[in-house]
């Protein structure tokens, strides 16, 4: 069995989380560049067996798509042609970055780490990833 990635997709930096191979936990794995996300996810796929992707998709309040929607739509269509024999899925990433802040906060991370905004992303897309494994249990 294969893992399943998250990827906390945004215009500058891209988080991302991994499950083990059981598909039992979500963990951060990295924050890469948005820019060079492509090349990072075939590298990794060729060290790993990756099965699925969960991609968050931001959406406002109202549930309509956030001002980004377009441009993680454009990747989700680059990765699908990337990846033709894994399945994509969309997961709503609304409030994750307030619940990676209060993750971080709640497990004693120094302010100065929490200030690094490559760990909310990776936090961010760790929420993502767990969030879609308990729904599909």
């Amino acid at each position: 069995m294969g893992r399943v990635l998250a990827i906390d997709y945004g215009t500058k930096r891209t988080g991302i989380a991994v499950t083990d191979p059981l598909r039992i936990i979500a963990t951060p794995l990295e924050t890469v560049a948005s820019a060079g996300l492509l090349t990072f996810l075939v590298d990794y796929a060729k060290k790993e067996t990756v099965d699925e992707f969960v991609v968050g998709m931001p959406k406002t309040l109202l549930n309509e798509d956030s001002a980004i929607a377009p441009l993680v739509r454009k990747f989700v269509e680059t990765l699908k042609k990337t990846f033709p024999d894994k399945a994509v899925h969309l997961a709503d990433e609304r409030f994750t970055s307030s619940m990676a802040m209060r993750a971080m906060i709640d497990g004693g991370m120094k302010k100065k780490d929490r200030q690094q905004k490559g760990n909310v992303d990776k936090i961010s897309a760790t929420i993502i990833l767990q969030s879609f494994l308990e729904a599909k249990r």
